[in-house]
């Protein structure tokens, strides 16, 4: 396993985190975030007793968390718990620490706009728009992310209708469809424009854009046409709409001699946007 380690600051202290390549998470040091939240003289001592109650409680975060070895103040490796994202908000949830309320409150307001975007799925839309908009994105940028989220909803529909299984199936399909019109799987995009966790759609120029909507728009006619039975017949079909984008791009590349996919990430490219216009 590829790993690669690294030292964050929050609220100006160290949080030991680690990205594991192979699961595409973050995983941070837990005792680390509750010196932060608690400001504990024995952090240490802290976790234990709050695992020791957690753990009573039948809590299952504290179960699936696990140990990683990281640098620690002696300058050795040493084990460590850690947790990722999704089980860290879990577990300072738990805290009694005035510092985890903005957490807390965060959370639940995140959790009362996504039950008020699942009763209501415009105002997610809209959501996404004004979000993209504080990210510097053009308004013509964000027209195009949303189309793409919309062929594919399109296309993913059509894969469950053929019988491909969520998950690892659509995962396969995708980086067929990706590899087919770019030449790289996602995993691979991504560490080309040295992404982690962050979205690669969100990361493309508006070309870039266009050649992925246009591989699955056509696996999805193809799908419609042919009718596959189940996931090996599906993959003959993304191959298929990933090669007719990948022609496409080799043609407009050979008329430009530019290269279409870049290693340029959204704000690279938003900000050489802005020097042109400049």
């Amino acid at each position: 396993m590829t790993k690669e380690t690294a030292i964050r600051l929050f609220n100006q202290k160290q949080v030991r985190c680690h990205w594991d390549s192979e699961k595409e998470k973050w995983y941070f040091s837990i005792v680390d975030v509750v010196e932060v939240l608690t400001e504990s003289p024995d952090a240490g001592a802290y976790w234990r007793k709050l695992k020791e109650r957690l753990k009573k409680e039948g809590n299952e975060t504290v179960t699936n968390c696990h140990g990683l070895k990281m640098v620690a103040t002696d300058g050795k490796m040493r084990l460590t718990d850690v947790a990722d994202t999704e089980q860290l908000f879990r577990l300072i949830q738990s805290v009694p620490s005035p510092k985890a309320e903005p957490f807390k409150l965060w959370l639940a307001r995140v959790g009362s706009e996504r039950i008020d975007e699942i009763e209501d799925p415009e105002k997610g839309i809209d959501r996404l728009m004004e979000t993209y908009l504080r990210k510097g994105y053009s308004k013509e940028w964000i027209n195009q992310r949303l189309k793409s989220i919309e062929v594919r909803k399109e296309l993913t529909d059509e894969w469950e209708v053929r019988g491909v299984e969520k998950g690892q199936e659509f995962a396969i399909l995708t980086d067929d469809i990706t590899r087919a019109w770019s030449g790289f799987t996602t995993k691979q995009y991504k560490e080309f424009k040295s992404l982690k966790k962050e979205n690669l759609r969100d990361h493309m120029s508006n070309l870039e854009l266009v050649l992925n909507m246009l591989a699955e728009a056509t696996t999805t006619e193809i799908s419609k046409e042919n009718n596959p039975d189940g996931f090996e017949e599906s993959r003959e079909i993304a191959k298929q709409g990933g090669k007719i984008a990948g022609d496409t791009r080799k043609a407009i590349e050979a008329k430009t001699g530019r290269k279409i996919v870049s290693r340029q990430n959204a704000k690279q490219i938003s900000q050489k946007k802005n020097k042109e216009l400049g």
